[in-house]
């Protein structure tokens, strides 16, 4: 009993010197591990931080899906300041300010290694018309601005494309087609009038507008009891805006031949207050000539 009570103290303490040996070696390996983590740590931050990995031009910025604004107008709306580390820019940050500013509906931002750079995919918010405030026609007012229009009522400043194109002649042609960008020029269609007066009428009202084959060179908005338009075929009065509207729009664009019936001088305006009887009135006489002036034409419905 005495040899086996021997035996087993010592092989007692030869595994209590085991287990010791053993917890420094994990001890150790512990050690070098954390070691090595530092040590690729701190070259993966030395190496994060070289030059090769910093945006140092904004040609670095590579601009996908404008049709409307070009690359520099793009990368100047980005709020990114240079030189600035790859590393460093947080791109959803960075979409969702761009996307703030007046041009960008959509923003995607993508780093990119081999080379340095960023990809940025926007969707652009395309202008439809001009946005004159009544106080412009006035003064020089600085509280009201021009700006663009899009078909949802969205305004942006009118510095956002005066470099993108260069203005054409149309407002609303027939077949115009806006929410693809073919055309890279810009509207001339102006709306007058205070924009929270009609902004939430406007994407329905342009809608219908958008579909007319009569030119549409202006709408005046300032009086809300008589909304008027300028068109190639006169002046038109549809009175304040209505579920009608849509309706007047109709007759007016089947008043298109108007003009080969009637001379357009002797048109005064175009009332179609009441779009079932549309009246086609004329100028005024002077009083000499009024016992001889004719009556209201009745347009065409």
């Amino acid at each position: 009993m005495a040899s086996f009570g021997a035996v087993s103290q010592t092989e007692l303490g030869r595994r209590r010197q085991e287990l010791r040996r053993l917890r420094r070696v994990r001890s150790a390996a512990v050690v070098w591990q954390m070691l090595a983590a530092s040590a690729m740590a701190g070259g993966l931050l030395w190496w994060m931080a070289q030059p090769a990995w910093l945006i140092v031009r904004s040609e670095q910025v590579k601009v996908e899906g404008n049709q409307w604004l070009s690359d520099k107008a793009v990368r100047s709306l980005m709020p990114l300041s240079y030189p600035q580390s790859l590393w460093g820019i947080q791109p959803q940050a960075l979409a969702e300010k761009m996307e703030l500013t007046g041009p960008i509906a959509k923003a995607k931002v993508t780093r990119n290694l081999f080379p340095p750079s960023l990809t940025v995919e926007v969707a652009e918010r395309l202008p439809v018309a001009v946005a004159q405030p009544a106080a412009v026609l006035r003064s020089n007012s600085d509280k009201e601005k021009v700006g663009w229009l899009d078909a949802r009522g969205g305004w942006m400043p009118s510095e956002s494309y005066t470099a993108a194109a260069r203005p054409y002649n149309s407002s609303i042609e027939p077949g115009s087609d806006r929410g693809r960008g073919a055309q890279h020029s810009l509207p001339t269609l102006k709306v007058i009038g205070p924009l929270e007066q009609y902004r939430a009428s406007w994407p329905k009202f342009y809608q219908g507008l958008s579909g007319l084959t009569v030119k549409v060179f202006e709408i005046d908005w300032r009086d809300p009891s008589n909304l008027i338009l300028k068109t190639e075929i006169g002046t038109v009065h549809l009175g304040p805006y209505s579920s009608k509207t849509a309706w007047q729009l109709q007759v007016l664009d089947r008043m298109r031949q108007l003009p080969k019936q009637l001379d357009s001088s002797k048109i005064a305006y175009i009332d179609l207050k009441n779009p079932a009887s549309p009246i086609v009135q004329l100028p005024e006489l002077p009083p000499s000539l009024e016992s001889k002036s004719p009556e209201p034409t009745r347009g065409q419905n």
